[in-house]
């Protein structure tokens, strides 16, 4: 399926372990932290910042991999969740970097730990999620990490987050209504009803609840940060006086919402905002900062490098930056920046090998729906080849709440090498496009937001450059759904479908889950649909009940410990394709969950994806 000019990027490059994650500094500035393999499974390496090739590894996980870790300020501590076989039952780990002993701080079975807080003015003091007395509900738990101590410091009164200031004092928290909007309490006298007797510090309408958020306090505490959407279209930053409530907008964008914002880390004042469009733009609010990026900027266009460039900063000496650089036609780069000299220092990339192969770069497109709403999405062509009547795979994101953007998409690199035009949409629902795009997506599971990606494939085909007749679906979470109601609703229109762990029942899925995702519920009525009073339209929006529609080979993977779309949704539908002699395939990993993780696994779903559509797209 691919050119001669063109070599094979091996499934082991691609989807086995990386070379290097997530480096970081230690807030000390002495240390360079990083995440790689160690005997086959992703670890945590720690070197002297000026000698990294002096790493040892300091964790010793050998199942799915460490994923997710932190430094904390008392200069000696590294903590990270591990959960058992992708069940999400995170526990807390501590590793003491001078003594080399490690303990679970978080030993409770059935439980899911998580990391709320911590900071550099309370060293020795971690904020912590838990849900042991209360499966349904997270509880804040003060974890010392001297003596190992865990001690209760605020229990959840229906809270779905925690709002948190900078002296790790529990501030308030968000609460769902029940038409799917939210209540936002800050600093809520105690009624004996919960958050629900307490009158709400701000109301946030159905409309507005997925782009409206505190995402912090400055340092002083008297003013907070506020990513709302309410009177606009798009999400905007506030600083608001939590006194007074009087707020200063400090950056929007009449169409895109803010999707990340840089924080002084002593002021805790934002520096920057990031608008992600096809690419990034950023809006510095601080002239300091924009100097410090700019000058990045200036040492990779030297170089020839144009890519997004992502900052962390946890020296608290503020004078060594870790910089990441996407590409979107290469690895991911690692670089360390010295704000004394301004020079920037190469470590390494994510995934040495990729350096030796041609890469496809994503690039944007857009068209109008059926309705005349504006779609926008990605692309990644086949390199090297002529745009013309090729084969090509819609690949379609989970969420649905959230949004392909430009970056090193494995998959879509996976695609693009084997000669298929990787198709990625930002069907109606996705995020970053405004709130009146993200609600066009309401109750619209199976319909427009399916519509969306039969236009966008109808775009491609209209000016020749995808074959009509050569097209797939595949998709992770949302996107398996999307799958599925692409084989079971359009099936003259793809060739063949591939599900991982896509919800097949709409009334199923509803009704279950973990119970810390119940306070959920009323959001998923309002934008999935009601199972009250909506019965009929979500049976009729779930592929199962047109399962003897179905005329193409499907590939069903699940995994066994999936809390989000449990292995029931998987089960029944491959269950109905056998029952009706349904052409399809089955993988069920007993060791994921969510998605996959480990490597291995991760290998052998990509080897069978492969021969899928060798098979179908021919």
């Amino acid at each position: 399926m691919t050119t001669e000019a063109v070599p094979l990027i091996p499934h082991s490059v691609l989807f086995g372990n990386p070379s290097y994650l997530v480096p970081e500094i230690s807030p000390d500035g002495t240390r360079l932290v990083y995440l790689a393999p160690d005997d086959g499974v992703l670890n945590v390496w720690v070197a002297p910042v000026d000698r990294p090739e002096e790493a040892t590894v300091v964790t010793h996980d050998r199942g799915r991999g460490i994923r997710t870790y932190g430094l904390c300020h008392d200069d000696r501590t590294l903590f990270y969740l591990r959960d058992e076989n992708g069940d999400e039952s995170w526990r807390v780990y501590l590793v003491d970097l001078v003594s080399g002993e490690e303990r679970c701080a978080t030993p409770f079975d059935g439980v899911q730990a998580r990391v709320l807080a911590h900071n550099r003015w309370h060293p020795t003091t971690v904020l912590i999620g838990l849900n042991k007395d209360r499966p349904g509900l997270h509880d804040v738990y003060s974890l010392d990490l001297v003596t190992g101590r865990l001690t209760m410091v605020a229990e959840n009164p229906g809270y779905l987050s925690w709002i948190i200031d900078t002296d790790l004092r529990v501030r308030g928290g968000t609460a769902m209504k029940p038409d799917g909007g939210m209540s936002v309490f800050l600093d809520p006298p105690q009624g004996p009803d919960g958050p629900q007797d307490a009158p709400p510090w701000l109301d946030v309408p159905y409309e507005d609840a997925v782009g409206t958020r505190v995402i912090g306090f400055s340092r002083d505490g008297a003013t907070c940060h506020l990513l709302s959407s309410i009177g606009a279209n798009a999400g905007r930053l506030f600083e608001v006086e939590v006194a007074t409530g009087r707020r200063t907008l400090l950056a929007e964008d009449p169409v895109y919402d803010v999707k990340q914002v840089e924080m002084d880390p002593v002021s805790r004042r934002p520096q920057a905002v990031l608008f992600a469009k096809d690419r990034d733009e950023w809006v510095f609010l601080d002239e300091e900062f924009g100097k410090d990026v700019g000058r990045i900027r200036g040492e990779l266009a030297l170089q020839a490098i144009d890519g997004e460039v992502y900052i962390d900063r946890t020296d608290r000496t503020e004078r060594l930056w870790t910089v990441s650089v996407v590409t979107g036609a290469g690895p991911v780069l690692y670089y360390v920046y010295d704000r004394a000299d301004g020079r920037l220092r190469y470590l390494f990339s994510h995934q040495n090998e990729l350096e030796r192969y041609r890469l496809a770069r994503m690039e944007p497109f857009e068209f109008s729906a059926r309705d005349g709403v504006t779609v926008h999405g990605y692309v990644t062509w086949p390199p090297g080849a002529e745009r013309r009547g090729l084969p090509a795979v819609v690949n379609v994101h989970g969420g649905p709440w959230a949004r392909h953007t430009f970056a090193f998409d494995e998959e879509a690199q996976l695609l693009a090498n084997r000669g298929y035009a990787c198709v990625q949409v930002n069907f109606r629902g996705s995020t970053g496009y405004g709130k009146h795009f993200r609600n066009l997506g309401a109750k619209q599971w199976g319909a427009a937001m399916q519509t969306d990606l039969l236009d966008a494939l109808d775009h491609l085909v209209a000016d020749g450059s995808v074959d009509a007749s050569r097209v797939a679906i595949m998709g992770c979470s949302y996107g398996g759904y999307a799958a599925l109601v692409g084989a079971a609703f359009t099936p003259t229109v793809f060739t063949c479908a591939i599900d991982l762990c896509g919800p097949s029942n709409l009334l199923t899925l509803l009704a279950a889950g973990a119970p810390y995702r119940a306070p959920l519920r009323s959001f998923m009525s309002a934008h999935v649909g009601d199972p009250q009073t909506e019965r009929d339209m979500l049976w009729e929006r779930s592929p199962l009940s047109r399962v003897e529609d179905i005329r193409i080979p499907v590939l069903v993977v699940q995994g066994a410990n999936d809390v989000r779309v449990p292995q029931e949704e998987a089960e029944q539908i491959v269950a109905a394709l056998a029952a009706k002699g349904l052409p399809h395939e089955y993988l069920l990993f007993p060791d994921e969950g969510h998605g996959l993780a480990r490597p291995g696994n991760r290998q052998t779903y990509y080897a069978a994806v492969e021969r899928f559509l060798a098979e179908h797209l021919a």
